[in-house]
This record gives structure tokens, C-alpha cells and sequence, in this order.
């Protein structure tokens, strides 16, 4: 039988091995999971997908988020791609205009119109597995999309928003979307920590504006507040990571 390496933080692993957790077991169950859904996420044709059919194939995408994905379908169908690749994926989110993972891009000082610059410029192609010429996701495409299935796991959220797309993008390897992202600073633990700081944030705001009066709430743009002061919690995560490059670059020189 093949052997995989599994590596873990010292923290869960020392956690699993008080716990006596049967590593084997579980990897093996939560692999034929992802295997599956990646696999039936490959598979589907994409040619005629409403919202009800992606509501009803992944039932756990924010309205939003189907909306980005169905956009990233058109804008391939417009292109006569062979498949929706992940370049897509993040156009269908840019175009969509209004989600979460747009104010974590800026929080960490990537704009939205930067990113569509760097995905115009692009002409790669991704592979796809298929026997006919039915359109279908890519495979860096239906693992990004798997992955942040994971992220949303990970985060311990039921749903999988626009900000676990943008996660599930950053960290698949091979994907030009990926590739755009990380060039241009969107450092996968960075993102993450900005995704989590902004749904707290939002948590926060919401709260704060239940509590003000109906004027007061529409003298202020939320979404604005919101990446106010996301900005403003991550700024020094951020200060410390440059001084981290920075030093590296002496160590280098």
C-alpha cells in the first residue's frame, strides 16, 4: 500500500498523539471526501448551470459566491475557453463587485482594478480532464474550489463564501490565479489572518449598527468601516512582516 507523508503544526500534533487519534483512518477518510467532490466538481458541465443547478450542486456557496462562479462561467463562455480555469474564478469575483474577499484584497493593499490589469495581461491555459468538448472547471480549478471547501472547514464556518474562494485560490500551486495573486503580495497565512479579522470586524459592525439609530446608519458605509478597520488590525501584522524581509535581505546580502 502507497505511503503519504502528512505533516502537521507541533501544536495538533502533539495533540493528536495525546488524544491517540488513528491518523491513518481519518486521512484516509477525509482524502476519499475531497477526492470525490473534487472529482464530481471536474465532471460537471457547465454549458447551461443556472443558480439552482450550482445551489443544488454546492449547496454550500454563499449566494454571492454563486454569483462570482457563475459570472467566472460566462467570462470563460465569452473567451470560447476550453474550461473554466482559476483566472476565471477570480474574474467572476471582480465582476461581481460587492464581496468580502474585494475589502480583504484591499486591507491588504492589493486593488481590485490591479488585479484585473495583472488576469487581462494573462493568456495561460490550465489542464482539464474530459472525453468530449462539454466546458468544465480546469483542475488547478476544481482544486481551488475544493480547498476552499477546506479553508471554510478550517475556519470552523458551515458555508463557503467569496473569501474562502479567494483563499482556495491563493493556495493552489499551479492555478494563474494563484500565481497573479501571490505575485502581487497575497501571502496565503497573511490572507487568511485578513479574512478572519474581516468576518470578526463585520461580526462587530453589524452589532454596532443594530444598536445606532436609522439615520445614523445611513450617514455610514459599512463596507467602508469595515475595511477602515480591517486595515487597521492588520497593520501591524504587516509592519512586522516587512521587518522580517528586511532582515532576511541583510542575512542574504
Amino acid at each position: 500500500m502507497p505511503k503519504i507523508n502528512v505533516y502537521l503544526p507541533d501544536e495538533l500534533a502533539e495533540a493528536v498523539k495525546e488524544a491517540g487519534v488513528p491518523v491513518s483512518a481519518v486521512c484516509q477518510r477525509a482524502l476519499e471526501q475531497a477526492v470525490r467532490r473534487v472529482t464530481a466538481i471536474r465532471e460537471t458541465v457547465l454549458g447551461e448551470l443556472d443558480d439552482a443547478d450550482l445551489a443544488a450542486r454546492m449547496p454550500h456557496l454563499t449566494a454571492r459566491a454563486r454569483t462570482a462562479l457563475k459570472l467566472g462561467i460566462e467570462q470563460a463562455q465569452t473567451d470560447q475557453a476550453a474550461a473554466v480555469n482559476t483566472s476565471h474564478v477570480l474574474a467572476g469575483m471582480l465582476a461581481e463587485g460587492g464581496n468580502l474577499a474585494l475589502h480583504v484584497l484591499q486591507a491588504i493593499e492589493i486593488a481590485p482594478e490591479q488585479v484585473a490589469r495583472e488576469l487581462a495581461r494573462q493568456s495561460s491555459t490550465e489542464p482539464v480532464v474530459t472525453d468530449d468538448d462539454s466546458q468544465r472547471f480546469s483542475g488547478p480549478a476544481a482544486n481551488a474550489l475544493e480547498t476552499a471547501v477546506t479553508e471554510a472547514t478550517a475556519l470552523g464556518h458551515n458555508y463557503v463564501g467569496c473569501e474562502h474562494l479567494l483563499l482556495g485560490l491563493i493556495a493552489e500551486p499551479d492555478g494563474a490565479a494563484g500565481q497573479t495573486l501571490r505575485s502581487l503580495g497575497a501571502e496565503l497565512r497573511l490572507t487568511r489572518r485578513a479574512v478572519a479579522a474581516a468576518l470578526a470586524g463585520y461580526v462587530h459592525l453589524r452589532a454596532q449598527t443594530s444598536q445606532s439609530t436609522a439615520s445614523s446608519a445611513a450617514d455610514t458605509d459599512p463596507m467602508a468601516v469595515l475595511a477602515a478597520t480591517l486595515r487597521q488590525q492588520l497593520q501591524p501584522l504587516m509592519h512586522r512582516i516587512e521587518r522580517l524581509e528586511e532582515r532576511i535581505g541583510v542575512a542574504e546580502g
